[in-house]
């Protein structure tokens, strides 16, 4: 029998609205249409403006045919375009599908025909690759050219691939146009492509109320003041900026583009506009820490910085102590809308000394404030492991800002959600407060007669040599212990040092079957996001995971 909380307390539109983060940035245009929204060169957007661009991108769109179910493809770097297609292309009810701008033809032409593009967007930085592309691409969309002044190729008429430009384009939309949103939040809202090193990349679909869900997060669990001002440093195509195309409309806020991480455009960025946020990978982080002390001088006020897409090693949290940076570390995956956990700080740590300090904020932490579940267990029997800070299991999470599934590949999905459990790859161990500790990729631990080593923990340690930038450790092969580590090292700009100096430095922290049996200095391969790319070391290293 019903009771009487079930009857006659029905859903209706006084009481219930379909999550949607387009809802985030009609409010900021209604209650601040004047602040500023965007930063660009000398130009100046505010949120009544790019709100209005926003409709009339969609009111475009829809006139052309696209609308629910339909694919819109960007290659775009982070301008203000880039800010504009987070909301206009879901308002026509279309999907946007970010691309990474630093992938091969071959890639995105995969990416144009899985994921069906009806619409391509595209900068002229990024012709050449683009043309070969779409000619090799399965799909003709409908191709329309950003000219960013700030850009290259921009006055060059070579470059232009489309029919129309993205100003012509909006010229012709309705900045009233009346869109709709979702009538289900779980509609689908966004297409991220993950890196594929073998065989095709994925195509992880986000939904309404994940989006929306994880940009208010991000604001909560980071403690962002309304009207922050953000420095696009992390790309907006990678997990769509990290929802933060949405944070800022919820937020009020400045976002400040740029085409280029650089540590003068960064740093110079920061002093001019007051820039009090910024995200990016460790590698990120390290160019302000190792920037001339010039370069950082006239910065006065707080910035606050999350870092992500690897565990960061220690020597950058304190690096960034040092130099008055707030660096606060959050971890997730594509399939996480990005950052799904935070090292959340507490302020008894503010009394312990920096290395103490450093141990805990390296921490992957606890699920995000709007994330139900995240537990490290034994994937074979799903069992939590124990919180001794020793028993290692497999990060995993379920709840609202997981992913809808992979685009047309029921197995993978299927295999990624075993157990009711969203599977992250990543080892980790269970500290006794109930954080979250990272030990490795999977496939990044090296075993070595037997005895697992973790590449982070050797990292950790070269990152606190004095001359190392960066370093990469992995597995190669041996006769007698079948693997051991292999370091690849990236040296500061203006220093030196010897195999043997980092021998004798692994070895002062390290057991010694821990200790790299071979090193090799090279500028280390990375991702458009800062993420060392391993499966590259690995091939030149032999290893037999070599192959992701």
């Amino acid at each position: 029998m019903s009771h009487a909380y079930a009857r006659d307390l029905d859903r209706n539109a006084a009481n219930y609205a379909p999550l949607t983060p387009l809802s985030l940035v009609a409010r900021t245009a209604e209650i601040w249409p004047g602040h500023p929204s965007v930063v660009h060169g000398a130009r100046r957007d505010t949120w009544g403006e790019t709100y209005a661009r926003s409709r009339r991108l969609a009111s475009a769109l829809a006139r052309r045919g696209i609308g629910a179910g339909d694919t819109v493809a960007v290659m775009l770097a982070n301008t203000p375009e880039m800010v504009e297609v987070h909301f206009g292309v879901p308002m026509a009810g279309a999907v946007l599908n970010t691309l990474n701008t630093r992938l091969d033809a071959e890639a995105l032409a995969f990416m144009l025909g899985h994921g069906e593009a009806k619409v391509l967007i595209t900068d002229t930085e990024f012709a050449p690759v683009v043309a070969k592309a779409l000619a090799l691409a399965p799909v003709k969309p409908l191709v329309i050219d950003v000219a960013d002044p700030e850009g290259p190729n921009a006055a060059d008429p070579g470059a232009r691939l489309g029919s129309i430009e993205y100003e012509a384009l909006l010229a012709g939309g309705d900045p009233a146009f009346a869109w709709m949103p979702p009538s289900d939040e779980w509609e689908a809202i966004s297409l991220n492509y993950t890196s594929g090193t073998t065989g095709n990349p994925k195509g992880v679909v986000y939904h309404h109320r994940g989006a929306y869900l994880n940009a208010l997060s991000n604001i909560v669990d980071w403690g962002m003041p309304r009207h922050s001002v953000y420095l696009w440093t992390l790309p907006m195509f990678h997990c769509n900026g990290w929802c933060f195309p949405w944070t800022m409309a919820a937020n009020a806020g400045t976002n400040v583009c740029l085409r280029r991480v650089e540590a003068r455009a960064m740093l110079d960025a920061i002093r001019a506009h007051r820039v009090t946020h910024y995200c990016g990978a460790p590698v990120v982080h390290s160019m302000l820490i190792n920037a001339p002390e010039e370069m950082r001088r006239g910065i006065g006020h707080k910035v606050s910085g999350l870092v992500a897409a690897a565990a960061p090693p220690a020597a950058m949290i304190e690096g960034m102590e040092r130099i008055g940076f707030d660096i606060t570390h959050v971890y997730g995956l594509t399939e996480t809308y990005g950052p799904a956990s935070v090292c959340a700080k507490h302020a008894a740590w503010d009394a312990l000394d920096i290395g103490a300090r450093t141990e805990r904020n390296g921490r992957q932490g606890a699920r995000y404030t709007v994330e139900e579940g995240m537990t490290v267990m034994d994937p074979e029997t799903m069992t939590p492991v124990p919180r001794d800070g020793e028993t290692m299991g497999e990060i995993m999470f379920r709840g609202n800002i997981t992913m809808k599934g992979y685009l047309k590949n029921p197995k993978a999905t299927a295999e990624a959600f075993a157990g009711g459990w969203f599977h992250s790859g990543d080892l980790a161990v269970m500290q006794p407060d109930g954080y979250v500790k990272i030990k490795d990729r999977s496939k990044d631990v090296i075993i070595s007669g037997g005895e697992n080593i973790s590449s982070l923990e050797v990292e950790d340690v070269l990152y606190r040599h004095p001359a190392v930038l960066a370093v990469a450790v992995v597995a190669q092969p041996d006769p007698k212990w079948g693997e051991t580590p292999r370091a690849f090292v990236e040296v500061k700009p203006g220093s030196t040092v010897t195999p043997d100096e980092l021998n004798a430095h692994c070895r002062a922290h390290l057991a010694s079957f821990k200790v790299p049996k071979g090193y090799e200095f090279c500028e280390l391969p990375k991702t458009s996001t800062g993420k060392i790319q391993k499966y590259v070391l690995r091939a030149k290293a032999k290893s037999a995971t070599a192959i992701e």
